[in-house]
């Protein structure tokens, strides 16, 4: 009977396998679109923060560079370097739940988070920033575990390296280093003398990768747009929701996180409640309640609890339900099989039968993300390699698929129209920018009446192109999303006439 639900816990990985490969064509979103984007740059030769700016750390345009040196420059190419990615960090799950609690306990937990961390809670089809963060905030720890057993001062020291990865690929990332700190210095083997001294190797192991990074990019001549982009705006913009704000963003996205998934969930309490329970297994039960609470700490940044962030809860999610399966004498192994079936078949439209398409629609509803792909497609046919063009919405996906430089390095514009103390001088930048750069093609995404509701009648970068854009460039394309399965696309005159019945547009205009 035990053997009987192994096997059920081992279906999963197959089945993750199945449904990234079945959906690896997704269309990508915006905030992929970025990491492609920096990532395109990069493997030209073209350092992060030249080209493209923006508050995020560069540690996944990195990784998105090499995955797609390894597998190309595609959309199922970013996908797969996620499967291999994501499958990778449940081996390290199942090695560090195997330490704490058990084979068993380190097999659940590996499984339960190839599930938790491609539902669509998680919005787990797209390859986020978050899923970087967590691969080597798990390896720091199995290292940090094992040079603390053995004193050696060289494990402790990659250990801090690969938390300091971890930081790099996106500021959440520091609340693992502390947590990793504060193991150390709570657990203090060998007394405070010798701690202080392992603290030490681990916090300057730590800063290590951003300090090499920040070496890099002085040299690279683009360290203070990158100090600008990642400390001060990224301040700014972390600042615009109040501790009010946060809980109502909160409150909307706690429903929808364990909707389809609680039973994982409430395993997971479950089991740190059980290991707890056991004298025996309490320092690591500890291990587990303090990387819970720092993973808690690390969804919380600027208070918008947005869906992706919760990926890095997951980990410590996923070895509380593995604990569960470990330590609940026979039947907790048949608890988690149910839970983790239970998820899987709640989760079975999504995981066997929706389109690329419709998956793009379900998680983010009417945002252009498909449309991107022939929008870009006409730009690509229709200019030379060398041409510039700009895109007024923030889709940076669109310079990713056209293989085309931006203007400017405002490759969003949301920011341009937040309440931050930046945006009148980000506004009259990138106004300036695409003036001076004059693009062949310019992206107008969204519609100007919405992006004036945005602004609340502050004057924006549509409200200039509303002016300008006519006086130098007409309209070739014209794309609108009348509703999730019905999108309208015109070229050339029809462009130019045609009317848009929706609020949701993409209009594509070429220098005159």
């Amino acid at each position: 009977m035990r053997i009987t639900a192994i096997a059920l816990i081992f279906a999963v990985f197959p089945i993750m396998i199945f449904s990234r490969l079945r959906l690896r064509n997704t269309p990508l979103e915006r905030d992929e679109g970025e990491y492609a984007y920096a990532g395109q740059l990069i493997l030209q030769g073209i350092p992060p923060y030249s080209l493209a700016c923006n508050m995020k750390l560069p540690g996944t345009y990195a990784a998105y560079a090499a995955i797609m040196a390894a597998f190309g420059q595609s959309i199922g190419a970013i996908r797969m370097g996620l499967l291999l990615m994501n499958l990778a960090t449940a081996l390290l799950l199942y090695l560090l739940g195997r330490r704490l609690f058990g084979r068993v306990a380190g097999l659940a937990a590996a499984a339960a988070y190839a599930l938790l961390s491609f539902g669509e809670a998680v919005l787990g089809p797209s390859a986020h920033a978050t899923h970087f963060v967590v691969l080597p905030a798990l390896a720091g720890m199995l290292l940090l575990l094992r040079g603390m057993e053995s004193g050696r001062a060289a494990t402790i020291f990659a250990s801090g390296v690969l938390f300091g990865v971890a930081y790099l690929m996106k500021q959440h990332g520091i609340f693992f280093i502390l947590f990793g700190a504060g193991w150390l210095v709570w657990r203090h083997p060998g007394g405070w003398t010798r701690t202080a001294r392992r603290v030490a190797i681990f916090a300057a192991a730590a800063a290590l990768p951003f300090a090499l990074t920040c070496l890099i990019l002085w040299m690279a001549g683009v360290f203070p747009k990158f100090w600008f982009w990642t400390f001060h705006y990224a301040q700014a913009y972390a600042s615009e929701n109040s501790i009010a704000d946060g809980i109502d963003n909160l409150k909307d996205e706690l429903p929808s996180l364990v909707r389809q998934t609680w039973s994982l969930w409430l395993l997971s309490g479950v089991g740190l409640a059980a290991v707890w329970w056991k004298r025996e297994s309490r320092p690591a039960a500890l291990f587990l309640t303090g990387l819970l609470i720092f993973s808690m700490l690390a969804v919380c940044p600027g208070f918008f609890f947005r869906q992706h962030y919760f990926v890095l809860m997951l980990p410590a999610v996923a070895l509380g339900a593995g604990a569960a399966a470990g330590n609940l004498r026979g039947w907790g192994i048949w608890l988690f099989a149910a839970a983790l079936a239970f998820s899987v078949v709640s989760q079975r439209y999504y995981l066997f039968q929706e389109t690329p398409f419709a998956i793009s629609r379900e998680l983010y509803d009417l945002n252009p993300f498909p449309e991107a792909i022939p929008v870009s497609a006409y730009i690509r046919q229709h200019s030379a390699p060398d041409a510039r063009i700009a895109v007024l919405g923030s889709e940076p996906e669109i310079y990713f698929y056209t293989h085309r430089h931006s203007v400017t390095g405002y490759i969003y514009t949301f920011a341009l129209s937040e309440d931050q103390p930046y945006a009148t001088q980000m506004r009259d930048e990138m106004i300036q920018e695409i003036k001076t750069g004059r693009p062949e093609y310019v992206v107008l995404f969204d519609s100007l009446d919405l992006w004036t509701q945005r602004s609340e009648g502050k004057p924006t970068v549509f409200s200039w192109w509303g002016e300008y854009g006519p006086q130098h460039y007409d309209i070739v394309g014209m794309v609108d999303i009348i509703s999730n399965n019905r999108t309208v696309y015109r070229w050339g005159p029809e462009a130019a006439s045609y009317k848009p019945q929706s609020d949701f547009i993409i209009a594509i205009y070429k220098l005159r």
